[in-house]
């Protein structure tokens, strides 16, 4: 039976094949996005790849350069007669002066010459006495004439036997022309052989405005300037036999008696040498003293020349000494720990390098005192490593303090290389905070 029509409802149609052309598009598109997924693919490995092996940036310092620091210029009570120099140990230079290049007779300072190069020739261990020396009618009859030029004399007694260092004593104490002679033929043989000496000894010290041209400073040809002179002072303390020698204000010695030293300003004013001299026309002081400076102490070398009298010399002295030495003071530099450059970084490492000590100078006047701070440009560091150096300066001192690092600056890790694209880039991170 065939079957009937519904007129209703519309006539089933066999489903047709589709045709090439479609085919060609849907593999145009397959493709297209197998292409584009491919390309996101590679170009997520590249920047990957890119980001996590991207290289750590410098990070430049950020540095806090303490300014210089100078106090106000110190004034000198300065003598107004004659030349005169001040200069102080382990200080270049003079602190203050006049008429310091100014060749002027030295008198009986020449004598802490004869004593240097006699003590060359002859060292003495300190806390000792030296070899002993043994005076004769020779060394009597050198008193006399001493003592008839009217030269300065200590007693000598033939027959007798002093020790090198009462030698001495008596040549620098009571300024003992007669004891610079016999000094100079026991340790040279003659006063010729010990000028051709002193000449030498003279030059080997840079010592180039002074001349000799006996031992005891009598002749008016025995000059000298004050700026050499305080040069010679520094040489003279440096020596431990002669500095106790200086700074003695009296000796007894068995076959002499009782010596005392003509310096009269001994024990003022921090005063602890060093030789009068005294020529027809002027008195002279080559001096030292000691002066308190904060926990320290600095001493003062210093000469005046050409004074009409030791009493004048005296106070001229007094008042440089006065005021010179409230002139120098203790400067802290750089506080221990104290930070002096910072770093910081785009993930948040920051560090700051630090001084590892702290430095305290001690000044004259007005020298400036400044801290100049060198620190490294960082990629990674950990805490504690060495960044750089404090450089402190202050007049001929200089003080170097290193730098240590407080903090680490890591690698970002691979997280944040992903999470920031780009941040890597640049190759150095100058925007450090200021540190402190």
């Amino acid at each position: 039976m065939s079957p009937t029509l519904d007129p209703a409802r519309p006539t089933p149609t066999r489903p047709t094949k589709p045709s090439a052309a479609v085919y060609r598009r849907r593999r145009i598109v397959a493709v297209g996005i197998l292409a584009v997924l491919l390309a996101l693919f590679v170009g997520g490995g590249i920047y990957t790849s890119s980001a996590l092996g991207a290289p750590i940036p410098v990070a430049a310092p950020a540095i806090d350069d303490p300014a210089p620091v100078a106090a106000d210029a110190q004034a000198v009570d300065q003598p107004g007669f004659g030349t005169w120099a001040v200069g102080a140990v382990g200080f270049d230079g003079l602190m203050a002066a006049g008429g310091e290049d100014s060749p002027m007779p030295m008198a009986s300072i020449a004598k802490v010459i004869t004593a240097l190069v006699v003590l060359e020739e002859h060292p003495i261990a300190e806390g000792e006495g030296g070899p002993q020396i043994a005076y004769t009618d020779a060394d009597v009859d050198i008193y006399w004439d001493m003592v008839a030029q009217n030269g300065s004399v200590a007693p000598v007694v033939a027959g007798s036997e002093l020790s090198l260092k009462e030698s001495l004593e008596a040549m620098m104490l009571p300024s003992g022309n007669n004891y610079s002679i016999s000094l100079a033929n026991w340790a040279f043989g003659s006063v010729d052989a010990y000028l051709e000496r002193a000449t030498a000894w003279l030059a080997d010290h840079g010592l180039a405005e002074t001349r000799v041209v006996d031992t005891s400073g009598l002749s008016l040809d025995d000059v000298s300037t004050a700026s050499d002179l305080v040069r010679l002072g520094e040489i003279a303390l440096e020596n431990p036999t002669l500095a106790e020698i200086v700074a003695t204000q009296s000796v007894d010695i068995p076959e002499l008696g009782r010596l005392s030293n003509s310096n009269r300003l001994l024990g003022t004013h921090g005063i602890d040498g060093i030789k009068t001299g005294t020529t027809d026309d002027a008195a002279n002081l080559l001096f030292s003293a000691d002066v308190a400076v904060g926990e320290t102490s600095v001493t003062l070398v210093g000469v005046v020349l050409g004074g009409d009298t030791h009493a004048l010399v005296r106070e001229a002295v007094a008042g440089l000494v006065d005021s010179i030495g409230p002139g120098f003071h203790e400067v802290l530099a750089l506080e221990a720990g104290r930070p002096l450059a910072a770093y910081a970084t785009p993930w948040g490492d920051t560090a700051e390098a630090r001084a590892t000590e702290g430095a305290t100078v001690v000044v004259w006047s007005d020298t400036p005192v400044d801290v100049a701070v060198q620190a490294e440009p960082l990629r990674l560091v950990d805490d504690g490593d060495e960044v750089g150096v404090a450089t402190v300066t202050a007049g001929s001192q200089v003080i170097e303090i290193p730098l240590v690092v407080d903090g680490a600056l890591e690698d970002p890790g691979a997280w944040w290389r992903l999470s920031n694209p780009g941040a890597l880039d640049e190759g150095v991170i100058a925007d450090a905070p200021h540190p402190g």
